[in-house]
C-alpha cells in the first residue's frame, strides 16, 4: 500500500468501530494488506494520547512538568506508540501461536495496531489511584479476547482463561508498583519539607552573622537527619 491510499478520513471511524462494536470490527477486519495503514493508526493514536498527557500536565494531573513536560509528550508518544506496536504485536503472536492460531505476524500486527484505539480511554483512566489500573487491565483483556476469538479463531472460555489471568497478573504488580511509588513520595515529600525549613533558618542565620546561630541550625538538620534516617531503617 502507497502512502496515498491511505484513508485518513476513516481512521476516526475505524477506532469508534474498534471502541463499540469490538466483535463486528475484527470480525471485517482484513487480515493482510501490509503495515503501513495500521501503523499510520496506531501513530496517530498516540499522537492523541500525547495530547490528552499534555493538557493532563499543563493542569498539573500529568506525569511530567508543565507545558514543556506536555509537549514532550506529544512528540515522544506518536514515536513510542510506533515502536511499542511492533513488540506488542510480537508478544501476543507468540501467546496466539501458543494457543493454536493459525494466523501470522502480520495478522498480529493489525489485531494489536487496532487496539490502539482504546489508548485514550486509557490514557485518562490510567490517573485514577488503583481503580484505574485493574479497570484498564480489564478493558484490555475484554478486547484482546474479542480478537482472539472473531480473527484467531480460539475457543471463547480458552481465550478468556489466557488473557483474564494476564490481566490479573499485570493488574496486581501495576497495583504493587503504584502502592510502593505513592509510599516512597509520601516519605520524600515528608524529608523534602523538613529540609526546606531548616535549610531556610540556617540560611537566614549566615545572612544575619549569627556563627552561634548557624551551629544551632547545622546540629538541628544533623539531628533530623539522622531520626529520618532511622525511621527508614525501621520500615523497611
Amino acid at each position: 500500500m502507497e502512502p496515498k491510499d491511505i484513508n485518513f478520513a476513516a481512521m476516526p471511524g475505524t477506532a469508534v468501530n474498534v471502541v463499540t462494536k469490538p466483535a463486528e470490527f475484527f470480525q471485517a477486519m482484513p487480515k493482510t494488506g501490509g503495515f503501513l495503514e495500521p501503523l499510520v493508526f496506531v501513530v496517530i493514536m498516540g499522537l492523541i494520547s500525547g495530547i490528552i498527557q499534555a493538557i493532563l500536565n499543563m493542569v498539573g494531573l500529568g506525569y511530567g512538568r508543565g507545558m514543556m513536560g506536555g509537549f514532550g509528550m506529544i512528540l515522544f508518544m506518536p514515536i513510542a506508540f510506533a515502536v511499542g506496536s511492533f513488540i506488542g504485536a510480537a508478544i501476543l503472536f507468540v501467546i496466539w501461536k501458543l494457543m493454536g492460531s493459525q494466523e501470522d505476524y502480520e495478522t498480529a500486527y493489525r489485531c494489536c495496531a487496532y487496539l490502539a484505539a482504546l489508548s485514550p480511554i486509557t490514557s485518562i483512566l490510567g490517573y485514577i489511584p488503583y481503580a484505574g489500573i485493574v479497570i484498564n487491565m480489564a478493558i484490555m483483556a475484554y478486547y484482546t479476547v474479542a480478537a482472539s476469538i472473531h480473527v484467531h479463531g480460539i475457543p471463547s472460555q480458552k481465550a478468556w482463561l489466557v488473557f483474564g489471568l494476564l490481566a490479573l497478573i499485570i493488574a496486581l504488580l501495576g497495583l504493587s508498583a503504584q502502592y510502593r511509588g505513592r509510599q516512597m513520595a509520601a516519605r520524600m515529600g515528608g524529608w523534602s519539607g523538613i529540609d526546606r525549613q531548616s535549610a531556610d533558618d540556617f540560611r537566614k542565620a549566615v545572612r544575619e552573622g549569627d556563627a552561634d546561630e548557624m551551629r544551632k541550625q547545622a546540629e538541628k538538620m544533623a539531628r533530623e537527619v539522622e531520626q529520618q534516617r532511622r525511621l527508614q531503617e525501621q520500615e523497611d
